[in-house]
């Protein structure tokens, strides 16, 4: 029988073990990549943007509990529990800031609050199709129960896309076996259900906080595999943090169709900041 062979380390925080996988020169401008909701693989999922990069930068992929090859459990996921155990697992593996988050999805509101509790870790944020308050700001208790009924009938009828292959060939056989084991255990788990269940009261929480206006890029996709008015509550938030936004005629997993653009775009902009700094 196949078993799951991890591709980094893992940090014991609660009890439980999250993962992490790390490449590239410690010395280099840190990437942190951040997975949007009910990503059953980040490490592989991200792949195809990070190995573009990984040669100029220190590239991070922290899989949140019940992601990846982390423990599933039934872990907090409020905003600042999501946050403080991302940032506690770099802390025990000894990595420093200043980071440059790279937040998929759901995870732009993660990134944001990061950006607000410890300011000092975070140097710059590149949405990957980045969800923040504002795009949450019209839902409803009706909207989270019909995504969690959603999820709930998925599983039932056994119907996950395995969205991480789609127009990805980063990656090798022997991890889309990995994937598809981590696709059978990780698919529909407790912690995806019960971070929709958070999600609009840590999206307050977030907005409430206020924004720390740091350099910060965005991608945005078509917006038809999200939900409505996508596109103008990503130029929304772009307009709020003075943003560059780059947008995308592709699915709302944009960096397995556009990573060499994106690859480029984002070594221009860390380039600029770091002369900028200097």
């Amino acid at each position: 029988m196949e078993a799951l062979t991890p591709n980094g380390e893992f940090v014991t925080i609660q009890g439980h073990k999250i993962h992490v996988y790390r490449t590239g020169d410690v010395n280099k401008p840190k990437l942190v990549f951040m997975a949007g909701s009910s990503t059953v693989s980040p490490v592989y999922d991200f792949k195809i943007l990070y190995q573009k990069l990984s040669e100029h930068f220190r590239i991070i992929v922290v899989e949140k509990f019940g992601y990846g090859y982390s423990d599933i459990w039934e872990a907090p996921c409020d905003i600042d529990s999501l946050v403080s155990i991302q940032k506690q697992a770099l802390d025990m593996l000894n990595e420093k800031g200043p980071y440059i988050l790279l937040p998929h999805s759901m995870a732009g509101i993660e990134a944001i609050r990061w950006t607000q509790l410890y300011p000092d870790d975070i140097s710059a944020l590149i949405g990957i199709d980045m969800t923040s308050p504002i795009s949450y700001s019209r839902w409803t208790d009706a909207d989270i129960e019909k995504r969690k009924k959603l999820l709930g009938t998925l599983k039932k009828l056994g119907l996950y896309k395995l969205s991480t292959i789609s127009k990805n060939d980063s990656l090798t056989k022997a991890e889309i076996k990995q994937l598809k084991l981590l696709q059978k255990r990780n698919a529909f788990n407790e912690c995806y259900g019960r971070e929709a269940e958070q999600v609009r009261k840590n999206s307050t929480i977030v907005g409430d906080a206020g924004y720390r206006k740091i350099p910060t890029l965005m991608f945005c996709s078509n917006g038809k595999q999200t939900f409505q008015n996508w596109i103008e509550d990503q130029k929304a938030f772009a307009e709020v943090m003075n943003a560059k936004l780059i947008s995308y005629d592709c699915g709302h997993y944009i960096h397995h169709y556009k990573s060499a653009e994106m690859s480029r775009e984002i070594e221009k902009f860390v380039s600029f900041l770091t002369v900028s700094a200097g």
